[in-house]
């Protein structure tokens, strides 16, 4: 499956943005899809994970209550919503898919098998 992401931007803090990220080539509701970041001489990160069907998400504490994931099958699709964007969220943010057959929302990058270009996010202070 390919994976494209897009919605990064420049933002000030306190603002939001949307990703989205499109997936061809596959059965997109077979797979758990989950949303990474990576700032500048950090290693990636988690950032939120969702499941099939969407009825199940989690997201890293440092974005609870700020960040939302969903996913919309019709359209393959799967999004990330940002507000209350903060200086340290400036990052590339990756989107990936997982496609092990197991229940799991799994937050370890190492176990995702297809992954995005990523989109630059940048929060100015």
């Amino acid at each position: 499956v390919q994976l494209q992401a897009s919605g990064g931007g420049l933002v000030q803090a306190g603002g939001s943005l949307r990703l989205s990220c499109v997936a061809s080539g596959g059965t997109f509701g077979r797979y758990i899809m989950g949303w990474f970041r990576q700032a500048p001489g950090k290693e990636r990160e988690f950032v939120a994970t969702i499941s099939r069907s969407g009825g199940s998400t989690n997201h890293a504490d440092s974005v609870k209550g700020r960040f939302t994931i969903s996913r919309d099958n019709a359209k393959n699709t799967v999004y990330l919503q940002m507000n209350s964007l903060k200086p340290e969220d400036t990052a590339v943010y990756y989107c990936a898919a997982d496609r092990n057959l197991g229940m799991a929302l799994t937050t370890a990058p190492d176990l995702y098998d297809y992954w995005g270009q990523g989109t630059q996010v940048t929060v100015s202070s």
